[in-house]
């Protein structure tokens, strides 16, 4: 038996995973590195519904919908941000329900970095667009809009009221590190967001991808302390020599599978442009093999 057929097996992408009365989950059959079991669409409520991330635009996955739960009941689409495996079913469950999409904005189309295997959903733009702090209401159900910048510049973050439960899309994941891809990604705002979200008082966060996180804020606090180890790794290797960012890599993920790397790669970049941004390292011109240096009064 394939990998790919053993993970359809232990999952079952036809039935919806329940995580409280109003608080239901539908797995997309998109499994990858970079999405693990596939993309979780998240279903609010059952006297009005709020879906969360509905997901790539996959027929299997749309159909799954519309046959687990009572499409006329479908109110509001809130997107957490626009990546390709998010946001591009959204149309589609709009044209059939006429429910409006919810999002802090559509993607800065002059930053898009197709080539990176995630990709970006360009086309998509949310009829309301969200601040930070803005409050959704159903009929069984409040959410609070919590804009996270960082894994992308629009990304949010939705709490609900009921449950104490956070989405967090792909701002926490529950099976490993976010990537976060210069320029649109900065590590300097992503951090900064994991502290956002230390303060709240949600007592459950459920990813996109993988498992819910049931001790958030220890698990957020070992994020945030893997991020500044990182840095001080990068600080302590340029106190010895200049390096280039491919020189880094091999060094910094030797125990990271080598398919990889090119993610790694794009968050090395972001750590190193945060630092540059504190004014701890500088970079020789900015082209494919440059050399990053300490400064010397970091020395």
């Amino acid at each position: 038996m394939t990998k790919k057929s053993n993970i359809k097996r232990i999952l079952n992408y036809d039935n919806l995973d329940n995580f409280s009365p109003i608080v239901r989950r539908l797995t997309a059959y998109n499994p990858s590195p970079f999405t693990l079991y596939g993309t979780g669409t998240y279903i609010i409520g059952k006297k009005e519904i709020c879906i969360i991330d509905p997901g790539p635009k996959l027929s299997s996955h749309i159909e799954n919908i519309f046959k687990t739960i009572d499409k006329d009941l479908i109110t509001h689409i809130l997107i957490t941000h626009t990546h390709a495996d998010h946001s591009p079913a959204a149309q589609a469950i709009k044209k059939i329900t006429k429910a409006k999409t919810y999002g802090y904005g559509p993607y800065p189309k002059s930053n898009t970095n197709n080539q990176f295997e995630e990709g970006h959903d360009v086309n998509f733009t949310p009829d309301v667009l969200l601040k930070d702090g803005d409050v959704l209401k159903g009929k069984d159900w409040t959410i609070k809009a919590i804009h996270t910048p960082g894994h992308t510049s629009n990304h949010m973050c939705y709490g609900l009221d009921e449950d104490s439960m956070l989405f967090t899309g792909d701002h926490v994941m529950g099976w490993a590190t976010t990537v976060i891809v210069p320029p649109d990604g900065n590590m300097t705002d992503y951090v900064h967001s994991l502290k956002k979200i230390l303060k709240l008082d949600y007592i459950k966060y459920f990813p996109t991808h993988g498992d819910p996180i049931l001790e958030p804020k220890k698990y957020v606090r070992a994020l945030i302390a893997h991020r500044k180890m990182r840095e001080k790794q990068i600080l302590e290797e340029l106190k010895l020599n200049s390096l280039c960012l491919e020189e880094m890599v091999p060094r910094f993920y030797a125990s990271t599978k080598k398919q990889l790397w090119k993610a790694a790669e794009k968050s090395l970049l972001a750590t190193l442009l945060s630092l540059e941004e504190a004014g701890k390292i500088f970079c020789d011109n900015k082209g494919k093999n440059s050399k990053w240096f300490l400064k010397k009064t970091n020395i």
